[in-house]
């Protein structure tokens, strides 16, 4: 095992006997099979879109595959193991059909060839299949960025394939860079350039997302949201999947079960299908690493629709449902849609329908709901305050939480801002200040809550859009300052969204990737001005300067 995707890797240098997230040695072993599986799904379905044979079930194992991997996804073996025979069967079909066109091959990577089960696999553990199989450092950095920005990726293509949003531009790019890492001999500049266009496909991807949400679901509204709790039996959803959402809402109506957000399902409350609802009726706890605090207090049954999983404590654990993605061993799993179908919830239904009301555990509301429908409209009062002189900066303080007690420094950098600034964020990395009595400026809170970690998208569009508005010749002139927050892979291709944009001067922390190389690090640095965090004081400081 070696494991360093997230920001929470052991000593900043990676996991190698038991992930600080959780998942055992076999675990990470067979999500590196996987990775590889999908490598040469890749390779093959990268030159069959070339001869115009169908590569859609190709797409979506790949999609799968890198989505199943994200930190805090999935921890079932068995799952893995389904999915890595899926996988052996796609690449021969792919390769059979090429072959029926008169196409031959040599010197094919091991990676497309491998029938290799699972079981197979962990009796005689392969070292060409993980990560520390490339040697080189400033490779193998390189190549990781990239496999971290491909599984945020696939997130978000993901989300939108479910709402029936599909983009072959996001598609050919995933197959054509999975394909790449299978070089024996990937060269730096091929490699960086991927990266880079990783960054341009991951804009596409969100735009594609953001389309998907909210021509199903209408543009989000601002909107006030309960923190408190009522006296019904609930169901609580964690993740991001709104299809799932939405299908739970609809078999739930006039069964006296309310329902709750939690974690990165807040957003929801914004959209206008969701509001229909009156069993909606708030959102309960923080951040996902709170998860075994919160479950437990909730009494009812949780479902996580995508990662985010913390592994369940036993007192709760059978209140505990997966869906999609997301697995662990011993947990209930909803299965997929079959025939378009909508999911079958009825077993956390009746299960909600035997449970008390969730314990409160706090009372109170906090906003979301400020999509790029709502900035956008809202552009020029926006310039209007700044022009007066009301708001001086704006510091998008997107991302992830996590459990790191420094993680503390962006509640602190949110008391130390002026009154005169304004905090715009996505993702659950608002837990760590969107309960401050910030107050607002005019008839703007101080705390903007796009939405979910792909929401990033919005306060991006919207600063282009100032950017046109004012005429301006780099976006960077705008009084906009970016403290992120990162934690798993969804935020390393937001990352890399920001950078091609052409956004400069990011802060990222609470530390910088333990997968970027030390000459990766430093090239990162002095060509798009990537900084890391300093104390709250000297970054609010610097900020304010627009330095």
């Amino acid at each position: 095992m070696f494991c360093y995707q997230c920001q929470e890797t052991a000593r900043n240098e990676g996991c190698f006997k038991i992930g600080v997230c959780g998942k055992k040695s076999d675990t990470a072993d067979l999500q590196d099979l996987l990775i590889w599986t999908a490598k040469g799904v890749s390779f093959w379905a990268d030159l069959a879109r070339k001869e115009g044979i169908n590569t859609l079930k190709a797409a979506d194992f790949v999609i799968n595959s890198l989505f199943f991997t994200i930190t805090n996804a999935n921890f079932d073996n068995a799952r893995f193991a389904e999915m890595v025979d899926e996988g052996n069967a796609i690449k021969k079909d792919l390769q059979v059909n090429l072959e029926k066109l008169g196409k031959s091959f040599s010197a094919l990577p091991k990676a497309a060839t491998s029938q290799i089960t699972a079981k197979e696999f962990l009796e005689n553990v392969d070292p060409a299949v993980g990560i520390l199989a490339q040697k080189n450092d400033d490779i193998r950095s390189l190549t990781e960025l990239l496999i971290y920005g491909l599984k945020g990726m696939a997130a978000y293509a993901e989300h939108a394939a479910i709402l029936g949003y599909r983009s072959d531009e996001v598609e050919e790019f995933m197959f054509r860079a999975l394909a790449t890492t299978l070089k024996a001999e990937p060269q730096q500049d091929e490699m960086l350039n991927l990266v880079v266009e990783c960054g341009e496909k991951g804009v596409a991807a969100m735009a594609l997302l953001n389309d998907a949400n909210t021509k199903t679901y209408g543009n989000p509204e601002p909107t006030e949201v309960n923190i408190g709790v009522g006296k019904n039996p609930a169901i609580l959803v964690s993740g991001h999947d709104l299809k799932d959402f939405h299908e739970l809402l609809e078999q739930t109506k006039d069964t006296g079960i309310d329902i709750y957000t939690h974690g990165e399902m807040l957003p929801a409350h914004g959209y206008p299908t969701f509001k229909q609802y009156p069993h909606l009726v708030g959102n309960y706890g923080s951040a996902w690493w709170k998860q075994t605090d919160e479950f437990e207090k909730f009494n009812g049954p949780i479902l996580m629709t995508t990662n985010c999983l913390v592994p369940p404590r036993d007192s709760y654990k059978n209140r505990v449902f997966t869906t999609g993605v997301v697995g662990f061993e011993g947990l209930t799993h909803i299965p997929d849609r079959v025939n378009g179908k909508p999911k079958d919830f009825s077993a956390i239904i009746e299960m909600a329908k035997k449970s008390k009301p969730p314990t409160e555990i706090e009372t109170g509301s906090v906003f979301t709901g400020f999509g790029i429908h709502t900035l956008t409209q809202n552009k020029d009062a926006i310039l209007d305050a700044v022009s007066a002189g009301l708001i001086k900066r704006f510091v998008v303080m997107a991302g992830c939480d996590g459990r790191f007690p420094s993680r503390d420094y962006y509640t602190k950098v949110a008391e130390k801002l002026p009154a005169d600034s304004i905090i715009l964020t996505a993702g659950c990395a608002k837990y760590r200040y969107n309960k401050l009595p910030l107050g607002k400026i005019g008839d703007f809170p101080r705390v903007i809550d796009a939405g979910q970690c792909n929401d990033s998208y919005s306060l991006a569009v919207l600063a282009l859009t100032l950017k046109d508005t004012l005429k301006l010749e780099d976006i960077n002139q705008l009084p906009i300052s970016f403290d992120v927050a990162w934690y798993e892979q969804k935020a390393v291709l937001v990352l890399l969204a920001l950078l091609y944009l052409g956004f400069k001067n990011i802060r990222l922390g609470p530390t910088l990737p333990a997968f970027l190389s030390p000459n990766i690090a430093e090239f990162l640095v002095k060509t798009f001005d990537i900084k890391p965090i300093d104390t709250p004081e000297t970054d609010v400081t610097a900020m304010m300067a627009g330095k």
